[in-house]
């Protein structure tokens, strides 16, 4: 009877000792498992190319492969801008001490202005430098010319639509400039103008509005009208009621 109670004994012991052992065993394996864990991860953040999706290098913004292709240094430049660095415009920014200036490639009465005063009329749409300058300032340089009435009349019907396109941008300096350009296309095609005045008179009703443009798109309407002689006087009327003629 004794023996087989030291029997029993003796096996619950190892039992004991057994499932020690296990749990021990177990323990330094999960411990062993977390730290290859925690060295594979201090080794993957501390790789040159880890480090460099964490801290981009500067360099990595001239290169193609890191290029975001929705971000704003790839957008396409506009017509107007890509036309002028392809030398599509005969003329450059000169910079001055007091004022810049155009500088042409050849006597603007020797070109073309045909597609030349309608891409700088595109031009006048522009918002950043130096397409602002250029565009308005080669529109009205070119108008100056001898024999612009006989080049710029048949453009009327392509240059119209362009000049609204300014009148309707919601940059208040881009319209003051479409303003200015369809100012300086009356003084030289004078009643010619007067058949396409209706569709840009919707525009200036508009923006009258606006306190800001009251002025000087009043001052555009009496030029108008001046240039345009007696027929004007009835187009601007009709779209714009409150108009008072300079000559009342």
């Amino acid at each position: 009877m004794q023996k087989s109670e030291c029997h029993r004994s003796v096996q619950l012991r190892n039992r004991v000792t057994d499932n020690c052992d296990q749990r021990t065993s177990s323990s330094a394996q999960i411990k062993h498992r977390t730290a290859v864990q925690q060295r594979k991860s201090s080794s993957s953040t501390s790789s040159p190319e880890s480090a460099r999706k964490l801290h981009p290098r500067p360099s990595d913004k001239l290169n193609p492969k890191t290029i975001n292709p929705f971000g704003e240094q790839s957008r396409a430049p506009s017509a107007f801008a890509a036309i002028y660095s392809k030398g599509g415009v005969p003329c450059r920014l000169v910079h001055g001490s007091v004022k810049h200036r155009l500088q042409w490639e050849c006597p603007p009465e020797k070109l073309p202005f045909d597609p030349l005063l309608i891409t700088l009329a595109e031009g006048l749409r522009e918002t950043k430098h130096p397409y602002t300058f250029v565009s308005k300032e080669g529109f009205r340089e070119l108008l100056l010319v001898t024999g612009a009435l006989e080049k710029a009349v048949p453009l009327l019907p392509r240059l119209i639509p362009v000049l609204k396109a300014a009148l309707v941008h919601l940059d208040g300096e881009v319209f003051e400039r479409g303003l200015n350009a369809l100012v300086q296309l009356s003084v030289v095609v004078g009643p010619s103008l007067n058949d396409h005045l209706k569709h840009l008179l919707t525009s200036l009703s508009r923006r009258l509005r606006d306190k800001k443009f009251k002025e000087p798109i009043t001052t555009a309407l009496q030029k108008l009208e001046q240039n345009g002689g007696s027929g004007s006087l009835t187009i601007i009327k009709s779209k714009i009621p409150t108009y008072c003629s300079i000559y009342c």
